[in-house]
């Protein structure tokens, strides 16, 4: 970071229409409820315990990001939110009632394209919706409203093999929603973009949940991509994954790139970045083993 001084997150968090919207937020309905949630994986001395007591609520129409560092059970938390994952220990909540498994109630979106490659966008978006009873002409247009939506009418026809990355990821997204899920939960989604790519996907994805009413549960690595589109974001600690703090970003809405460069943004990066990499870890640890010749120096 920066030397610069950037001011302390909490100046930020207690200006007035923070404050407003931060209770506004906290006054929704809770949708998803997680209650001492722990996961291991194998038994006797070979277990790993992946994540340990981990509580916490997700409100409607709230964009939560979880963020911590590498092993600290991210995916592994939203593959048990999705059903995808049985937990050890703890439970998970719906509107009041316990996942047993995968439902029409949380749509999900992974890193991978996930999209069947012999199916058109117009019959991947339409998937979903035609395992249900609904008529064929309702099916093909809500399949036409969702393609509206994130932009790809004019590749309706087009296969998976002939679109860009950003642009499966749409279709991904559009599928998901089709469903007419509660919660959309996304496992770092956009990791595998490019950084242009990236960047228009984050700001797509915000217009999204701005129109549809859909609460996100969304899993990232990056703190510019968390800051960006999180109300709060979930800060776990590895070994095993633990809640750390849980964040109310102080950054107005609606947001835009300009904001990047925003003291409360940057705060908010930073007390983000101490929070998963403490300043006394930076110099913590040995030193590789010295390869280049002596002299050969690079300060």
């Amino acid at each position: 970071m920066s030397d610069t001084y950037i001011p302390d997150i909490k100046e930020f968090q207690q200006e007035p229409r923070i404050v407003t919207r931060m209770q506004a937020l906290r006054e929704r309905p809770v949708v998803m409820q997680v209650n001492a949630l722990g996961k291991t994986f194998g038994q006797g001395p070979g277990s790993v315990r992946a994540l340990e007591d981990l509580n916490f609520q997700v409100h409607r129409r709230e964009f939560m990001c979880v963020i911590g560092p590498s092993g600290c059970g991210k995916s592994t938390l939203i593959r048990i939110l999705a059903g995808l994952e049985d937990a050890s220990d703890g439970s998970v909540l719906i509107d009041n009632a316990p996942i047993t498994g995968p439902g029409p109630d949380r749509g999900m979106v992974f890193q991978g394209y996930t999209l069947f490659p012999w199916l058109t966008v117009r019959d991947n978006i339409a998937f979903g919706p035609r395992m249900t009873e609904r008529s064929e002409r309702s099916v093909r247009s809500e399949s036409e409203q969702w393609m509206e939506m994130v932009g790809l009418e004019r590749f309706a026809d087009h296969y998976p093999h002939q679109l860009s990355g950003g642009m499966k990821q749409r279709v991904a997204i559009a599928r998901a929603l089709a469903n007419r899920p509660r919660i959309l939960l996304m496992d770092e989604p956009f990791g595998a973009l490019d950084a242009q790519t990236r960047a228009r996907m984050q700001h797509h994805l915000l217009q999204i949940w701005e129109q549809v009413p859909i609460t996100v549960c969304f899993i990232t690595h990056d703190l510019d991509e968390a800051c960006y589109l999180a109300d709060r974001i979930l800060v776990l600690d590895a070994h095993p994954g633990r809640v750390r703090e849980i964040i109310e970003v102080p950054v107005p809405h609606p947001r835009s790139p300009d904001q990047f460069l925003s003291p409360a943004f940057l705060a908010t990066k930073r007390h983000i970045n101490d929070l998963i990499h403490p300043p006394q870890q930076h110099s913590a640890g040995p030193k590789p083993p010295r390869l280049a010749a002596v002299g050969d120096d690079v300060f």
